[in-house]
């Protein structure tokens, strides 16, 4: 009889248990396991472990603007912040309870040409998992308010830490029923 495969052990850059000792102040906007009670606040657990690290270091260098987070990272050096984004990245996502859009999940899925509005699905995947190596992050099961406020700052220009402004150039072309929509979509991918 054949064995059955063992799951996949991950393996992480940073220091888990070291990012757990460090991730109690996170536990208050984030959640102890990084899946947040806030609505507006982003999920961590199961994001990919460069894809945090490079957040909490552009908050720290000022690249992305967020006061309350500016102020967190502060102290951080460069071994904490890849610790705890280990920590974040080791965690269970759990799903968010949202129901699928039709205008969001044509636009995620492909996009619309005559806009130049790039489908999300070749960055963020056809199930939001997003492509850690390439930079791009886990969409799914964020909450749908966290989404459409994110889309809203690369619209306005306020977020603009993205890989050679990819998502402030597709942002812009949004609307608001847009935004609201590939939210919805997007919280709603399992």
């Amino acid at each position: 009889m054949a064995k059955k495969p063992s799951a996949e052990k991950l393996t992480f850059v940073g220091d888990v248990e070291a990012g757990k000792a460090k991730s109690m102040v996170c536990a208050a906007c984030h959640g102890a396991d990084g899946n947040q009670p806030l609505p507006n606040h982003p999920k961590l657990a199961g994001q990919h472990e460069q894809y945090l690290a490079k957040q909490l270091h552009d908050f720290k260098s000022g690249a992305r603007d967020n006061a309350i987070m500016a102020g967190q990272v502060a102290a951080l050096t460069d071994e904490d912040m890849q610790n705890l984004a280990a920590y974040f990245a080791s965690q269970k996502l759990t799903a968010t309870a949202a129901e699928e859009n039709a205008l969001g999940k044509k636009l995620y899925q492909g996009g619309d040409a005559a806009r130049g509005i790039t489908a999300c699905i070749a960055c963020h995947g056809t199930d939001g998992k997003g492509a850690g190596l390439a930079g791009f992050p886990k969409v799914g099961s964020q909450t749908a308010d966290y989404l459409k406020l994110q889309l809203e700052q690369f619209r306005s220009g306020k977020r603009n830490n993205d890989m050679n402004g990819m998502m402030s150039n597709i942002a812009v072309k949004l609307t608001d029923e847009d935004i609201a929509a590939l939210a919805q979509y997007m919280a709603s991918l399992k």
